[in-house]
């Protein structure tokens, strides 16, 4: 594969977009892991399939359409969160579906026949463009720069979120914040696993990493190369099977995940006797 990715074009743009998806997800899995805020972005990447069939319908570029609806549901899934208490699960499955038959609709509204619209529910890393490459690095750059600029906050605000408001930080802030940096990294993923897939790489590197550390920064580092692998490994399965690379990369990091729980589970037992 050393000799392929030399030698074509889109194979280092997937490599790359491994690489850059890697750092992206690794960080902000580690956050929503620890904030269990898994459904709630799962609500957000399943709402972005709205914004890719209206990009469709109108003619412009569905990644963009994409970012559109990811934004205002990662905003108003935000505002239902802080003031609707208990009734969020309610709003985060009503955006889910909404996005999704939205989506649905207005690609039964176009004209002649519908598009393929398989890479952006499951991913294809090897179809990624220059243009697609560009944008997970932005992305990546920008969640890598606020994440940074605001570490201690973020600190705080994950081990304890009172007392990170008792001491001056502004949470709600954060909490609006995570959810744009949520709907952005939704962004720089579908076309690496798509939007039902989504979830699982943002998942399993973050869990597999609080396997071995449980200090923040270490389990950032550990999530952002255990994705890299995670991905590279399955784009290499899926090159050489010929079989969709999302699969093939969560597949992939699900079976690692349970193995590695497993196997730690295994040895509490042997070292409990």
């Amino acid at each position: 594969m050393i000799k392929a990715v030399i030698e074509y074009q889109f194979l280092q743009n997937a490599l790359l977009t491994c690489i850059f998806a890697s750092i992206v997800c690794g960080i902000i899995g580690v956050i929503i892991l620890e904030k269990k805020l898994l459904m709630m972005s799962g609500g957000i990447a399943h709402t972005s399939y709205g914004g890719v069939g209206l990009g469709y319908l109108l003619g412009f570029e569905p990644i963009i359409g994409a970012f559109i609806f990811s934004i205002c549901a990662a905003l108003g899934i935000g505002f239902i969160k802080r003031k609707g208490g208990t009734h969020s699960d309610i709003v985060i499955a009503l955006f889910w579906s909404l996005g999704m038959a939205l989506g649905v609709l207005f690609i039964a509204l176009m004209p002649g026949y519908p598009p393929n619209l398989s890479s952006y529910l499951f991913g294809n890393i090897l179809t990624v463009t220059k243009a697609d490459l560009y944008l997970i690095i932005v992305i990546s750059i920008i969640v890598v720069g606020i994440i940074g600029m605001l570490y201690n906050s973020w600190k705080a605000y994950l081990f304890d979120e009172e007392f990170a408001s008792i001491i001056g930080i502004k949470t709600a802030f954060l909490d609006y914040l995570l959810l744009i940096l949520v709907a952005m990294t939704v962004v720089a993923l579908i076309r690496s696993v798509g939007i039902i897939l989504v979830l699982a790489l943002l998942t399993a590197p973050a869990a597999t990493a609080s396997h071995f550390s449980n200090r923040f920064l270490n389990r950032i580092i550990y999530s952002i190369f255990i994705g890299a692998i995670y991905c590279i490994v399955g784009l290499w399965i899926s090159y050489y099977l010929d079989i969709a690379s999302g699969a093939s990369i969560v597949i992939f990091a699900t079976f690692c995940y349970f193995l590695i729980f497993l196997i730690k589970n295994i040895l509490k037992m042997q070292n409990s006797y």
